[in-house]
Parts: structure tokens; sequence; C-alpha cells
């Protein structure tokens, strides 16, 4: 993997996104963002009552993870984002080009209890299944890597770095 190339840690709530996202910035020592923190307050909103986003709310939001990519060229970044859609990840790619993802994927049950025990986040768990529903998994023309997420987030975090460096 280039160096200085932004990897989106990507898949549906509960998957373990930030807890990789922070270990892969740092076994990668880049920069690490929480896509989480660059929704508007009407977006956490809307998610905290129950309301699933569509994609009229995720453009904008979208539109600013990619700038975020885009100044982190030529130094690497981490930022993890659900990304479920083609055309989110699409958007990304055209804002910051070269961008690599790395899907974690598993097991819907497993999932269910991650984000079932996390306390103090704006995304309920009644979300999961519309988050099932809209995931679009890499495409094989989509530069990245798909990992699951059954091992701890440290030993995901090594396995994707491991196979980021051969891309």
């Amino acid at each position: 993997m280039e160096a200085d190339r932004v990897v989106v840690v990507m898949g549906v709530s509960g998957a373990g996104k930030s807890a990789v996202g922070e270990l892969l910035a740092a076994e990668l020592d880049v920069p690490y963002a929480e896509a989480d923190g660059f929704h508007p307050a009407a977006n956490i909103a809307k998610m905290a009552f129950g309301t699933p986003l569509d994609d009229e709310d995720r453009w904008p939001w979208l539109d600013t993870i990619g700038e975020w990519a885009k100044e982190q060229a030529g130094h690497g970044g981490v930022v993890s984002c659900s990304a479920l859609k083609r055309a989110y990840r699409d958007r990304l790619r055209a804002a910051a080009p070269g961008i690599a993802f790395v899907h974690l994927s598993g097991d819907r049950e497993l999932i269910t209890g991650r984000q079932a025990a996390r306390e103090d986040h704006f995304m309920p768990s009644s979300l999961l299944d519309s988050q099932f529903a809209t995931l679009e998994p890499l495409g094989s023309d989509e530069t990245g890597i798909t990992v699951d997420v059954a091992p701890s987030p440290k030993e995901i975090a090594a396995r994707a770095a491991a196979e980021l460096r051969k891309l």
C-alpha cells in the first residue's frame, strides 16, 4: 500500500469501525478521523429518533468526509465511515482518488450483540436492519479488502494493515 493512501474503514453500525479504525491508523502511523464527527446535528437527531438517513442527508456528510480525505492525500489517513452503498464509495473516490476500503463484515447476530452492548451512541439498534438492507459489498473493481469482524479489533487491524500493504 502506498504510505500516502487514505483508508476508509466501512461497514454497518456495530461492526467495529471506530475501534478498528483507530488501531489501524496507529498501525499505519497516519491520522485517524471518525466519520460520525462529520455529521450535521440534523442527521444525528434524525438517527437518534430511529429514522434512517436518506441519500439527501448523506451527500453533504460524504462530501465533508471526502474533503478530509483529499486533505490527507500525500500524507495518508484512516477514516471510519459506513460507506454502505457503491454510490457513496464512488462519491468518496471522486473527492480523493486512490482511497482504499476495509469492509468489516460479519455475522448479523454477532454485530447485533455488539451494537446492543454499546452505550451512549446515537445510532439505535433498530436501524441495523436498514443498514444491512442498504449494504453493497465491495465490488471486484474497488480497491480494498473485506475482513471478518469475529476476531478482536487489534487482530482485525493487524490483519487489515498486512493486507493493505499488499495492495
